[in-house]
């Protein structure tokens, strides 16, 4: 009978996913349809300008051409029209001249005849008829401003569709995550010339198979890529996993997607936990800030309380004396709740804890201290802090702590030890903890350089933990463990004997 309904559930499991399966490929084939309409009418759209802008470079190209044709002529017709007119004139007095010499045969005295003939001489050498040139300036042909459009007219005629581009394939060895950036590489199948750009497209996921069409998240698009590589930083790590995917386009014509690949985004997202905030601090999701105020109206409606209480408990024991019994029996005597949440701190513990604890693993974040604050601790802690507990001061607790006020101090705090630490205080803090490993380092954020580890043996789940007085600190979660750090880890392991003088195993 078991082995039977365990085969009929898992026949019903199969008939589960593959009902998902036909949802999620209907609802691609629908998206699909109503996408080759408006892609049909748009492919028309954009054909029709590509030809409207054919016409208008070639009209554009022709009254160029007309305007050439037309100023050549014009010059040409000019240049012969200032010749015609220099030889009609030069004709007239060649007229003139050819008359006054019959004139000068008739002439019998022959001293008159020989000034005559002269003043012909000298004339005919200055005739304007004899410095003419016979020849025209210009010609009458037009045929080196024609135009030979055969080619192109053969170019057009053989013009085609632009084709598809294909899909890329991914470069699964040139697609790598560190340090919070995402490097993405691919290739093409051929060799294809006339891709003009890439379109690449990801999306944050916590489903590590290939994307659904309904997933949590959008894609993001990056457009306009030149190269087959491409690298996205300034990300939060937020998710698992993130799905990668790239199209090759050409002037007209988008390709088909490549196939997606996955990469493992994952790193430690928390926040602060108010529920285990001192009154005195304001907390949202990432920041934490003094204030002074925040508790004071609370405080005393639980002093009024707490007297109640107190003059309460008294009288229970002067009954308890004299043998009285009490009016109503109760099985214990406890003070009115003073606490928003059972974590929360009070006193001079101006502590608040993150909302997420650390079990196992390597992980890292960052913390920056805002406007000028006076005393702030950073470090990890185990959950069960009593409520008057402060950081450093017990051996479930370990912390850096910066102090502004009055005297500044830098030191590395544990079981109410501390340890004076070297060099200024960074801008950002980062922190690194291995669990496993039983490493808790902090490092200048900005160049990576260690300031101090403690080394123990975490017996707990661990979280990350604060104080603040007054100012503020600001948090910043969601990040992969350095590549340096990392590396500092690995070659420098030793190294927690000589810079630690408060290595300590957790009991």
């Amino acid at each position: 009978m078991d082995s039977q309904k365990e085969a009929l559930q898992r026949i019903i499991a199969t008939l589960a996913n593959k009902n998902e399966e036909l949802h999620i490929f209907m609802e691609t084939l629908s998206h699909s349809l109503a996408s080759v309409q408006v892609n049909s009418t748009q492919a028309v759209s954009d054909l029709e300008e590509e030809f409207d802008n054919l016409f208008t470079v070639l009209d554009e190209m022709k009254e160029s051409m007309t305007n050439t044709i037309k100023q050549e002529g014009a010059k040409k017709a000019q240049e012969l029209q200032n010749q015609l007119t220099q030889s009609s004139s030069a004709l007239e007095s060649a007229e003139e001249l050819l008359e006054f010499a019959n004139n000068a045969l008739d002439i019998k005295d022959e001293e008159e005849f020989t000034k005559a003939a002269k003043q012909i001489k000298d004339r005919v050498t200055m005739a304007p008829a004899f410095r003419l040139t016979m020849k025209p300036k210009v010609t009458d042909s037009m045929n080196h401003l024609m135009v030979d459009f055969s080619q192109e007219r053969l170019l057009i005629q053989n013009l085609k569709f632009l084709p598809v581009p294909r899909a890329p394939e991914m470069d699964l060895g040139g697609c790598l995550v560190s340090d919070n950036t995402v490097s993405i590489a691919w290739t093409m199948p051929v060799e294809e010339s006339k891709i003009d750009h890439y379109i690449l497209e990801y999306r944050k996921t916590n489903h590590e198979g290939l994307p659904r069409i309904k997933d949590e998240r959008c894609w993001e698009v990056v457009d306009n890529i030149k190269s087959t590589e491409y690298s996205l930083t300034g990300l939060k790590f937020d998710s698992r996993f993130m799905n990668v995917r790239v199209r090759a386009c050409n002037k007209a014509a988008a390709g088909e997607y490549s196939d997606p690949v996955t990469l493992e985004t994952r790193a430690f997202n928390f926040g602060f936990d108010s529920s285990s905030s001192h009154l005195n601090l304001r907390v949202e999701d990432s920041s934490v800030e003094w204030d002074p105020q925040a508790g004071k109206g609370l405080e005393s409606k639980v002093k009024g309380k707490e007297n109640k209480g107190s003059a309460h408990l008294t009288n229970l024991k002067n009954m308890a004396r004299s043998g009285t019994p009490s009016p109503k029996r109760t099985s214990t005597t406890r003070s009115p709740a003073i606490r928003g949440g059972r974590d929360r701190f009070t006193g001079e513990s101006y502590t608040v804890l993150g909302d997420s604890s650390m079990d196992g693993g390597q992980h890292y974040w960052e913390v920056k201290a805002l406007r000028d604050c006076k005393s702030y601790s950073v470090g990890v802690a185990y959950r069960n802090l009593g409520k008057f507990d402060q950081l450093g001061k017990t051996n479930t607790t370990w912390c850096i702590h910066i102090n502004n006020w009055l005297q500044t101090s830098f030191a590395a705090k544990h079981n109410n030890k501390a340890k004076s630490l070297d060099g200024p205080v960074p801008e950002r803090i980062g922190v690194y903890c291995d669990v496993d490993g039983g490493q808790l380092s902090f490092y200048n954020a900005e160049t990576k350089q260690l300031i101090h580890m403690f080394k123990a043996k975490f017996t707990q789940p661990l979280v990350p933990a604060f104080m603040v007085w007054c100012g503020g600190l600001s948090l910043a979660t969601g990040m992969q463990v350095p590549s340096a750090v990392k590396s500092f880890q690995k070659t420098e392991n030793g190294l927690g004997g000589s810079n630690s003088s408060l290595n300590s195993m957790a009991q």
